[in-house]
C-alpha cells in the first residue's frame, strides 16, 4: 500500500477523541505527506512588516526544502522569493537578517533587483534572456502586520482569513511596531504535538506556574465554543465591544483560523510575574484602553498569538523534520519603546521564555514516549481538552480533503 493510501486509510478510520496513530507522529514517510500536502500547498505565517520597515530590508527563513527571502522594494512592497540563485541555484541571501539596495548571490555574482528581477549576469551568451531568469516569486499577502506566504503555483482564497482577523488586529497597529526580542528554540517532537500541547491548558497547574499567575487555565479561556456563557467572559466582551475592539470568539468553517479577545485573571494587564504592564508605552495610540485581555490568534499549521495593550507576542511553528520542530517567538513593542525607560527586556521576555522551555520539555517528553512500541492512541479530556480535539479534527479533515478530494464538516468548535 502506498503511503497516501495508508494515510487516508487511517485518517478515515481514526477513533473520535483519541491520539493520533504513532506513525503520524515518528515516520518520515508520514512527515513527508505532510509537507506536500499542508505546508508546501497553503497560507504561512512567516513574520511581520515592521521587521522590513524600509526598502532594501530582507529576512530569510527556511520552509522545508525551500529557502525563502521576504524583501521590501522599492515600491514599499513586500515580496516573498525564492532564495535560489538562477543561474547554478545557491544561496542568494545568507544572512537571517540584512539590508542591500541589490540581492547580490556570492557564488558568481549574479545581481537581482528587490523584486526579484535579474538585473546582471557576467558572461553569459548573446542570446540569454535576463527577463526570462529572475528569482522566482511566491504568493504574498499582508494583513494586520503579519506576512503570510504560501509555495503553491496556485493558492488558497487568503480572503477569509483577512475578512476574519482584520477588524481584530487594526487598531493594535501592528504594522507600526518593532521586535523587541527574538527567540528560537528547536523542540525534538513532530509540529503536530507543538501544536497539541499549545491547544490545551490541562497541563498549566503543574507546569506553568509562571503564566499561571495571569493566565486562566479555565478550557473556556482558549475560544472554545459556549465561552459566552462563562460570566466573566461574556462581560469582557461586553466591555471590549463596547469600546470599539472586536473581542467575540470567531472561526472559520474549516476550524483552520480564529480570534477571540480573553480575560486575564482578575486585574492582570500583562504577561509579567506581577501582572502590571511590562511596557509603559502602550503598544497602540489607538488602544488607550486597560484590563482589554488577550487578543488570542491561531492559523494553523503556524502561528499562533497574543496582543495586549501594551506589547504583543508572536510565535511562527516550523517542521525541521518528522521529530523536529522550530518555535520561534517575537516580542512586539511600540516602535518609539525604549529598552531601558519604557521597559526592561527580562521583565518583559520572563514569562514566555520560561513556558516555551517549559513546553518544550513536555513535547519532548511526549515525543519519547510515543517512540516506545507499546504506544497506542489515548482518550483526550472533553472538558479540558476540547482544542487538541479540534486541531486533529482539522488535521484529519484536511488531509483527507486533499488526498481524495473528500470535504469533511467540522464538528468541534474550539
Amino acid at each position: 500500500m502506498d503511503i497516501r493510501s495508508d494515510v487516508l486509510r487511517k485518517l478515515k478510520n481514526r477513533r473520535d477523541g483519541y491520539s493520533l496513530e504513532q506513525a503520524f507522529y515518528i515516520d518520515p514517510d508520514h512527515y513527508k505527506l505532510d509537507l506536500e500536502t499542508i505546508w508546501y500547498r497553503d497560507w504561512l505565517f512567516i513574520g511581520h512588516d515592521c521587521e522590513i520597515p524600509k526598502a532594501g530590508n530582507y529576512f530569510t527563513v527556511q520552509v522545508g526544502d525551500y529557502p525563502v527571502v521576504i524583501t521590501r522594494d522599492r515600491s514599499g512592497t513586500v515580496r516573498a522569493l525564492h532564495n535560489s540563485c538562477r543561474h547554478r541555484g545557491s544561496r542568494v541571501c545568507t544572512q537571517h537578517k540584512g539590508s542591500s539596495a541589490k540581492l547580490v548571490c556570492p557564488y558568481h555574482q549574479w545581481t537581482y533587483e528587490l523584486d526579484g528581477s535579474l538585473l546582471f549576469a557576467r558572461h553569459m551568451a548573446e542570446d540569454f534572456d535576463r527577463t526570462q531568469h529572475s528569482l522566482k516569486r511566491m504568493h504574498c499577502e499582508t494583513v494586520g502586520g503579519y506576512i503570510f506566504v504560501c509555495l503553491a503555483d496556485e493558492a488558497p482564497d487568503f480572503a477569509p482569513f483577512r475578512a476574519l482577523v482584520e477588524p481584530y488586529l487594526t487598531r493594535h497597529r501592528l504594522g507600526e511596531t518593532k521586535v523587541a526580542f527574538e527567540s528560537t528554540i528547536i523542540e525534538k517532537g513532530n509540529w503536530k504535538l507543538v501544536w497539541e500541547n499549545n491547544r490545551e491548558c490541562y497541563h498549566c497547574a503543574a507546569n506553568h506556574p509562571e503564566l499561571c499567575r495571569t493566565y486562566p487555565e479555565a478550557p473556556s479561556a482558549t475560544g472554545v465554543q459556549g465561552a459566552k456563557d462563562d460570566p466573566v467572559i461574556a462581560e469582557h466582551w461586553a466591555k471590549c465591544e463596547a469600546a470599539g475592539l472586536p473581542s467575540e470568539f470567531r472561526m472559520s468553517p474549516t476550524g483552520q483560523f480564529r480570534a477571540a479577545r480573553m480575560p486575564l485573571i482578575q486585574d492582570a494587564e500583562s504577561y509579567t510575574m506581577s501582572g502590571a504592564r511590562a511596557v509603559a508605552r502602550p503598544l497602540s495610540s489607538d488602544v488607550l484602553e486597560s484590563r482589554i485581555g488577550t487578543l488570542l490568534l491561531f492559523h494553523y499549521p503556524t502561528t499562533w498569538n497574543h496582543v495586549l495593550a501594551d506589547h504583543a507576542i508572536t510565535f511562527r511553528v516550523l517542521p525541521l523534520g518528522p521529530e523536529l520542530t522550530q518555535v520561534t517567538t517575537k516580542w512586539l513593542v511600540n516602535k518609539d519603546a525604549v529598552e531601558g525607560v519604557d521597559y526592561r527586556l527580562d521583565e518583559l521576555t520572563h514569562v514566555w521564555t520560561e513556558t516555551n522551555d517549559q513546553d518544550r520539555r513536555i513535547v519532548e517528553e511526549n515525543a519519547f514516549g510515543i517512540r516506545s512500541p507499546a504506544y497506542q492512541p489515548g482518550p483526550y479530556s472533553p472538558e479540558d481538552e476540547g482544542g487538541v480535539m479540534q486541531f486533529v479534527e482539522w488535521y484529519a479533515n484536511f488531509m483527507i480533503e486533499r488526498l481524495d478530494g473528500a470535504k469533511r464538516p467540522l464538528s468541534r468548535v474550539a
